[in-house]
């Protein structure tokens, strides 16, 4: 595009427009004979907008201008408005139109350049890695301002600096919230960022596309990292934030792009795209679409619509050769005697040799598995029965793996007398076996709009379990790991965990009105299947609602099958949908949402809380629909889920909905809403199931029960494709990344509101200052887990933890806090304070003190009376929180290294106390133990109520060299503070003025009775003094000077917005 239509494209122009753009990128350059300039009423200066060498050429720009941008303007209030819109668009286009607007990392020195700006722009630390960035405008109010977007591990960054005016943001990615491409009248299309409730928009981006896939990786990636730690652990390519380039993010989203469209197990990565014909044999033509390669597959989608989608397995590849080279074709034939032709193949000849190499790596021994599954199972049953029971030999009945699926044991069809239903059950086998003939059998087969007709019909029995593990991609996990299953089922069964224990009571509730699980049979294939996912899986471990999945996929698949199809379900279909917090399942019901205001707005209306529908539709997601429909008709759903995905479960909801619009409109509230929903559940059948009757849970449904009229599950399946069919694959994924980093930002909410309903109870902050004091708490957790790799504070952040402990900091961390909330911040031995006070908080000493501890002492040091504070800081100063403290280098005086205070916060003082402390250790529910004691909880829950409060009379006495650290910080804090008196002040040592008490006989007898280290510790404090709390308060309250001091009050909020400011800058000097 020519820099002058470029630069047109873009300018936004008022009433009248006259001119050219001669000096817009150049003003030495010539003046060109034809100009567009914009001026603003009452002022002499021209801004240049377009340029041309021809009367035709500028007018072409005019009527663009005309048809395009005008329309536009008069959304602005102000001439000045306009004015300062046309010249953020003018500035933008030239920095778009040089090489340096689009930076790739493959430019190094552009890179470097931007690499330094950012460093001198933002001042994070060194560790924090920019991936990339990109010119755009930030949007404030009505009027961009041009500048520069970084895009790095942790944060979104922009900063500008047009005509003396600096703009600096730095955004959080865990602090997103929602991220969106939008577009409205003044922004054709732009990024909306929210963070903290605030909205930011950016455009004028050169490729938005791009960048926002980016942004979305980037938000993904640090959400995992710090909310989603469980998934986060498995995933060794993000697990180190410094390895994360621009290329390693892009080709990592394509990656799983192409792994969850294929069913491809995650590890597959796309290593090529090509875009070719593919030649269908069955209608004699040639689609166009792309073939995609990755380590062991070859995959084809087609783009014109026909819906034509093919995955061959390498393994299954028999030979490549070039075909018809002057079409650049490639032929791969298969061992199901199926050859695919591509033609128009760029580089087809090194392709060719890529994929023989391949092939003949995967045609290693472990590879060499015929995975095409026969129409029917039934020859190989039998001696796959019989060789189990020899391969076991004598071995428990428990751990014999069942090669058949329950529901051939339990209802076998009989040949000989077929009624009309098992007919038409014939009728179905017949229309796949044609299928299969035309388009092929087994994983290589062509898959169709017919394929997708044939599901929506309903699977027949026979080919169930196959097609399912086809079209769920299990089969090539299965092939992938022989005589997996049978080795983790050895292993697992007799294991004894909190996921085994949950299982066996769940085992008699999945499905109990089939035969099939009334008898030890099903129950023990049950059991095998579960308890070895759990065994592979203990991130997961085992979830309600998996139990009533595993029982239908037990029914028609063979054991080893079925646990293939929970792999494919659990962990690529249903992503995060069975971990502590189903994440997967809310991030699914926010997408149903969203789709319910799109295509049926008037229950949108109608419904005053959109959480309605997520709370009756949470079992539909969870279990595809079985617990709320008769089995006969719930199988079907789970036909089209394993072809379509989660699309169909979202088709289905919809047509329900819109099935029962009439009556949900006219509910009064949700309990009757619900009622309508489950007589509808309870009217659905499967007129065409074969089933027995004793089986079929509709059957058994009494007419009478409901005066809603039958619907056939294929009809209603049916209207759901043709309704909501044009939902597309790829717009359901995007919705599922806006969703996800909304659900966790609000499951965040709730965890922050329910910390604060607590704490708020035991301190005397305003609820908006502890709402601002928790949010710099748990920022200083995620800046530790910023920069380190193996961040400690990152281990222990655990979601399924009560509120209080989700989130922890360790004494490096309080540090920090300390020295920007404190009021006592400017006390000379301020980092010894720090210590003292977060060992006094570490009351189980594992070296982490949650928000409530933190609020307290805080609380304390702001909003306690004079006796608090000074009973406070008699505590800091004597066992288990006072600890001799001394740096290791003289020249930094009271300051302690990062190393320092670590090694004296774990160090563990002995006080005669400590022996009841001890005791109290062993019974904690969480010491020395491998499992839970709740009993133990709930004691010392009991305990925490009941507890009184401390008196002064309780407190332990003072020795000589505590007393002289406490006076000592009396002084520094005295002295240290910048409003205290300059007049001076007596020695706190020589203000206690009450004798001190010298140990008696008896007191040293008593000592012998102490651990070791404790009497060492008396005897060698037996000769000399101590004091009492009482002592040390009679005292000080005569003197005003002190009592003033303390009695003092400090503004919160000011530290507050200090601190807010200062965090990150604090966290990189450490």
């Amino acid at each position: 595009m020519p820099v002058a239509i470029a630069v047109a494209l873009v300018r936004n122009v008022p009433s009248l427009l006259v001119g050219t753009l001669d000096a817009v990128l150049d003003s030495t350059s010539k003046v060109a004979p034809f100009r567009i300039l914009h001026q603003t009423p009452d002022s002499q200066v021209y801004w240049s907008i377009a340029c041309g060498s021809s009367r035709e050429e500028i007018t072409e720009h005019w009527d663009w201008l005309e048809h395009n941008v005008m329309k536009t303007l008069s959304v602005f209030d102000s001439n000045e408005d306009i004015t300062s819109f046309v010249q953020g668009k003018i500035r933008g286009l030239i920095a778009e139109e040089g090489k340096g607007s689009f930076v790739k990392e493959e430019d190094p020195e552009k890179f470097r350049e931007g690499l330094m700006k950012f460093e001198k722009c933002f001042g994070l630390p060194e560790q924090e890695k920019l991936v990339t960035y990109y010119s755009c405008s930030y949007w404030k109010g009505r009027v961009p301002c041009q500048g520069w977007l970084y895009l790095s591990t942790n944060f979104l960054s922009f900063y500008s600096f047009l005509l003396g005016a600096e703009i600096k943001l730095i955004i959080s990615w865990d602090e997103i919230s929602k991220l969106e491409k939008t577009s409205n009248v003044i922004l054709t299309e732009s990024i909306h960022v929210c963070s903290r409730g605030e909205d930011h928009y950016f455009s004028m981006f050169l490729h938005i596309s791009e960048t926002f896939l980016l942004m979305e990786q980037l938000a993904n990636y640090a959400v995992r990292r710090l909310f989603d730690k469980e998934t986060f652990e498995n995933d060794l390519v993000l697990h180190d934030p410094l390895q994360i380039t621009k290329r390693g993010l892009e080709s990592r989203a394509h990656s799983e792009q192409f792994s969850a469209f294929f069913r491809l197990p995650k590890e597959e990565t796309l290593k090529e795209v090509h875009e070719c014909f593919l030649w269908v044999p069955f209608s004699h033509y040639n689609t166009h679409g792309k073939m995609c390669i990755s380590e062991n597959y070859v995959c084809f989608a087609s783009q014109d619509g026909s819906l034509c989608s093919v995955i061959i397995p390498l393994r299954e590849v028999t030979g490549v050769d070039k075909a018809d080279p002057a079409n650049r074709g490639v032929s791969i034939s298969t061992k199901g005697k199926t050859a695919f032709r591509f033609t128009e193949v760029r580089d087809f000849e090194q392709l060719v040799a890529k994929l023989r190499m391949k092939c003949n790596a995967t045609s290693s021994p472990q590879h060499i598995i015929n995975t095409e599954v026969a129409a029917s199972s039934a020859s190989d049953s039998p001696k796959d029965f019989d060789a189990g029971p020899s391969k076991m030999g004598q071995r428990d009945n428990s751990k014999t793996v069942s090669t058949e699926a329950l529901m051939t044991v339990y209802h076998p069809q009989d040949a000989e007398n077929l009624d009309s239903k098992m007919l038409k059950e014939k009728m179905k086998e017949q229309s796949w076996n044609i299928l299969f003939v035309e388009r092929g059998h087994g994983v290589s087969m062509f898959r169709t709009k017919k394929t997708r007709d044939l599901v929506v019909r309903g699977i027949p029995e026979a080919l169930r379990g196959e097609l399912w593990l086809l079209f769920s991609g299990a089969v090539n996990d299965m092939a992938s790991n022989p005589g997996y299953y049978t080795e983790l089922v050895e292993k697992s069964l007799g294991t004894c965990t909190l996921a085994t224990d949950e299982i066996e009571r769940d085992l008699r509730r999945s499905l109990p009105e089939h035969p099939a699980f009334q008898s030890d049979t099903g129950i023990s294939a049950l059991r095998r299947v579960l308890t070895a996912y759990a065994y592979r899986n203990p991130q997961i471990g085992y979830c309600q609602a998996m139990n009533i999945l595993t029982s239908v996929l037990l029914l028609y698949a063979k054991e080893e099958e079925a646990f293939w199809l929970l792999v494919a379900v659990c962990e690529r279909m249903l992503p995060d949908y069975f971990n502590r917090r189903i994440i997967g399942a809310l991030v699914d019901q926010a997408v149903f949402e969203e789709l319910i205001r799109v295509h049926l707005p008037q229950l949108t209306d109608h419904m005053t809380d959109m959480t309605f529908f997520s709370s009756v539709s949470l079992s539909w997601f969870l279990t595809l629909f079985i617990s709320v429909l008769p089995i006969e008709s719930a199988v079907n759903v789970v036909d089209c889920f394993f072809y379509d995905g989660i699309k169909a479960i979202l088709q289905l909801g919809l047509a329900v909905l819109e099935y029962n619009m009439e009556k949900l409109l006219t509910c009064k509230d949700d309990a009757e809403a619900v009622t309508v929903l489950n007589r509808f559940f309870d009217s659905v059948t499967n007129k065409d199931s074969p089933l027995p009757p004793a089986v079929q849970q509709g059957s058994n449904l009494s007419d009478t029960k409901s005066d809603h009229p039958k619907v056939d599950i294929t009809d209603l399946i049916r209207e759901s494709n043709e309704r909501y069919g044009d939902i597309r694959y790829e717009d359901v994924e995007s919705m599922r990344c806006r969703n996800r980093l909304y659900v966790i930002q609000t499951l965040e909410a709730t965890t922050k509101q329910n910390v604060l309903r607590v704490v708020s109870q035991d301190v005397k902050f305003s609820p908006s200052d502890l709402e601002e004091l928790y949010e710099l708490f748990k920022k200083e957790h995620f800046l530790s887990c910023y920069w380190n790799v193996n961040s400690p504070v990152l281990q222990h952040h655990d979601a399924s933890l009560p509120y209080l402990d989700q989130y922890r900091i360790d004494c490096q961390q309080f540090r920090v806090l300390c020295h920007l909330l404190s009021p006592w911040s400017h006390c000379a031995n301020r980092d010894s304070l720090a210590l003292w006070t977060f060992r006094l908080m570490d009351e189980s000493s594992d070296c982490l003190i949650n928000f409530k501890q933190f609020a307290c002492v805080l609380d304390t040091m702001y909003n306690g009376s004079f006796t608090d504070k000074l009973k406070l800081l008699f505590k800091l100063h004597i066992p288990p929180a006072f600890t001799e403290v001394e740096s290791l280098s003289p020249s930094k005086g009271g300051d302690l290294s990062k190393e320092e205070l670590i090694h004296f916060s774990h160090l563990s003082v002995t006080s005669v106390g400590d022996s009841l402390e001890s005791d109290y250790l062993k019974s904690s529910p969480e010491k020395g133990k491998g499992r839970v004691d709740i009993q133990a909880y709930l004691k010392q829950w009991q305990d925490e109520l009941l507890k009184k409060e401390e008196n002064i009379k309780d407190l332990p006495r003072m020795n000589q060299s505590q007393f002289i650290q406490f006076s000592k910080t009396l002084y520094n804090l005295f002295h240290g503070d910048p409003e205290s008196p300059t007049s001076p002040v007596k020695s706190p040592v020589a203000i206690v003025e009450a004798p001190a008490e010298v140990p008696s006989k008896g007191q040293e007898e008593r000592s012998s009775e102490l651990p070791e280290g404790s009497r060492a510790q008396s005897l060698r404090g037996n000769h000399e003094w101590s004091f009492a709390f009482e002592q040390i308060l009679a005292s000080l309250l005569n003197e005003p000077a002190f009592v003033r001091f303390f009695e003092k009050p400090h503004d919160v909020k000011v530290k507050i917005e200090s601190a807010k400011n200062l965090q990150l800058k604090a966290r990189i000097s450490v």
